[in-house]
């Protein structure tokens, strides 16, 4: 719950802004352009420590087609350009720490103790947290923790490191066919393991792959499943497979790519009052305000009827949670709507 009772530093913030935005995606990200277009300034808090969200973390050179403006543009591209959006308005970031606890002072502005003990002073809470705090399904091999961030990896954030190796990419969904579409045009070969015959990407991709298979660049490992790893400090030297009739099979690799998805987790968020809907807050979709006055929730985590999942509707949703937010953190002056072509971009 949101607490009434306040910490004993209160008075003495470690930091002290106009809006608090939980979360470094890129809706959390475009909140702070926006709240800087209404003179707002802004702190960023995440449990990851960069920024970035899910684009950095799981897909930062895969492309993304569906930005207004940019026909194609790589998940890190698109938190740089973000970021460059956002500088002006010289937003401040704590990185690699989680908001633990939530107080309400009497005046209805927020306390915030975030989990590396520092305090946050905010008029109003944007929560753009995504799914929640997040990490890869692990798959359960035998000393996996050894050739983690060495040789085997759960997102790609340097395509080029795979230049002419072996790889095996593990998963059936749309993740592990992107990537083994993607790199089989660098690597020396691309072995792809899933437990099932069947894919469950998209039909599309499938039909993309079919002509590295038939110069052997990409093999089907199919029905298998991840069995073991071998390897010396931390570098893999192959990967057995097993099928259902325990056969195995050891498939020569310098690393593994297992796309198994994300356990997600909503963390200290699920105990702070807010209306939960199956893992995620319920909004007021005309202003994005949460069921506690003076919270705000946007981007994937925000709920309401007819919600589409979309990066651009997350822009759209921050722009309409700092026009609500004005009058809680300017209670005495009045909103007047100005296009950017018009006011430029004002000093904070």
């Amino acid at each position: 719950m949101i607490r009434k009772v306040t910490p004993k530093n209160i008075n003495n913030p470690d930091i002290s802004k106009d809006v608090a935005i939980i979360g470094a995606g890129p809706s959390g990200l475009f909140a702070v352009f926006e709240a800087g277009m209404l003179g707002m300034n802004s702190v960023v808090i995440d449990a990851l420590p960069y920024i970035g969200g899910q684009c950095a973390a799981l897909y930062p050179e895969k492309p993304i087609y569906d930005i207004p403006g940019l026909p194609e543009v790589s998940g890190l591209d698109l938190i740089n350009q973000l970021m460059r959006q956002a500088e002006p308005f010289k937003p401040e970031f704590v990185l690699g720490s989680g908001v633990k606890d939530i107080y309400k002072k009497p005046d209805g502005s927020f306390v915030m103790q975030t989990s590396s003990g520092s305090t946050i002073n905010a008029k109003i809470i944007v929560i753009a947290a995504g799914c929640g705090e997040f990490g890869p399904n692990r798959p359960p091999l035998e000393g996996i923790e050894k050739f983690e961030n060495i040789s085997i990896f759960y997102a790609v954030t340097n395509k080029a490191q795979f230049t002419a190796a072996s790889i095996v990419i593990a998963g059936g969904g749309d993740a592990a066919l992107d990537w083994t579409l993607s790199l089989a045009t660098i690597a020396k070969k691309v072995y792809l393991v899933h437990r099932r015959n069947h894919f469950r990407g998209m039909d599309g991709t499938i039909e993309k792959i079919k002509p590295y298979q038939e110069s052997g660049k990409v093999e089907l490992v199919t029905p298998y499943q991840l069995h073991a790893l071998k390897g010396e400090d931390g570098k893999l030297k192959s990967v057995e497979v097993i099928d259902l009739d325990h056969n195995t099979r050891s498939l020569p690799a310098e690393y593994l790519l297992p796309f198994f998805g994300l356990k997600t987790n909503l963390g200290p968020i699920k105990d702070w009052g807010l209306n939960l809907n199956d893992g995620h807050i319920s909004v007021d979709n005309s202003t994005m305000e949460t069921n506690i006055t003076g919270i705000f929730a946007i981007g994937d985590i925000a709920s309401y009827d007819g919600k589409l999942k979309l990066i651009l509707t997350g822009f759209a949703e921050a722009a309409r949670a700092m026009h609500s937010a004005y009058s809680i953190v300017f209670p005495n002056k009045a909103l007047h709507f100005q296009y950017s072509t018009t006011q430029g971009i004002p000093n904070v």
